[in-house]
């Protein structure tokens, strides 16, 4: 059987698992001949896993044979196809694919194909583009769920400070949705360990107090930080205290069973020595009886 129509087959299969071994075999293989089965499989691929193992199978093969077979599947049809090719652009890293995301894939209609367009287009654009790239997808505030707003606000974040000036004009907008947002990705890209929920919570609670009103709000949360941290701090000490008196009682325990060990010890030494003389003893009185009964014979 054709090494290619085994790989198909097995893509093909039912099970999950067989196509995830599949996918993994033709990527440990990394033989270009299957560039086109893979790539196609991706379209179609309904489980999560196996399509990353997918990916991960397509980086493995030369550049030169995947780009192209990528590039071109980016005017498909299929929604999945596009955000997968995509997604293994981003993941090959060849900047070359950088003019083949145009303003239709960062705008696209499918929520999950703009998502991995603005991934792939912050890792790909060249330093002269991020600043474009920064306002093209600041037009995008406000879409969606939350996910496809996280993944918007980590996209500008990946750009670095050429965002900055989008971001304050975003903050301005008459659109209380997009100064939300905007103003949690500014909290983002000072600070890339917040977490993004918590940014727009804050960034919502700015929105509709105001900046001066807000002022007062972060002086509360600062006490609230606070006095939890002294919470945390006191309950530390406590569990510490905890410890310490625990392992206390666990040292005294030990030496009273070290001394108990001791103390049998010490008896079953008598015991034996004491046993030793009797038998001692005994073995004496014998040995005299012997010597009178001879001496009367």
């Amino acid at each position: 059987m054709n090494p290619d129509t085994r790989v198909i087959e097995a893509l093909a299969s039912a099970s999950s698992s067989t196509r995830l071994n599949a996918a993994m075999a033709a990527g440990s293989r990394a033989e270009p001949g299957t560039v086109e089965v893979l790539v196609a499989r991706c379209a179609v691929e309904p489980d999560f896993f196996v399509r990353d193992m997918l990916t991960w199978a397509l980086t493995r093969l030369p550049a030169e044979v995947t780009v192209p077979r990528l590039l071109a599947e980016l005017r498909s049809t299929s929604a999945q196809a596009r955000s997968q090719a995509l997604h293994t652009l981003s993941k090959i890293g060849d900047r070359g694919a950088w003019p083949a995301i145009t303003r239709e894939l960062l705008h696209d209609a499918d929520d999950e194909v703009a998502r991995t367009a603005w991934r792939a287009a912050a890792g790909l654009a060249p330093e002269e583009a991020k600043r474009e790239l920064a306002a093209e997808l600041a037009t995008e505030f406000g879409r969606g769920d939350r996910a496809v707003r996280l993944s918007l606000s980590r996209s500008l974040v990946a750009l670095g400070e050429v965002v900055e000036p989008v971001l304050r004009a975003a903050m301005s907008s008459a659109d209380p949705v997009v100064r939300a947002h905007a103003s949690a990705t500014e909290r983002l890209l000072r600070d890339p360990e917040a977490g993004f929920d918590l940014a727009v919570h804050e960034a919502t609670r700015v929105v509709a107090l105001g900046p001066d009103q807000n002022d007062g709000a972060e002086r509360d949360q600062k006490a609230e930080r606070d006095q939890k941290a002294d919470h945390e701090q006191k309950a530390d000490h406590e569990q510490k205290a905890d410890h310490e008196q625990k392992a206390d009682h666990e040292q005294k325990a030990d030496h009273e069973q070290k001394a108990a060990r001791e103390r049998t010890a010490k008896h079953e030494r008598t015991a034996k020595h004491e046993r030793t003389a009797k038998h001692e003893r005994t073995a004496e009185r014998q040995q005299t009886l012997g010597r009178e009964e001879t001496v009367a014979c």
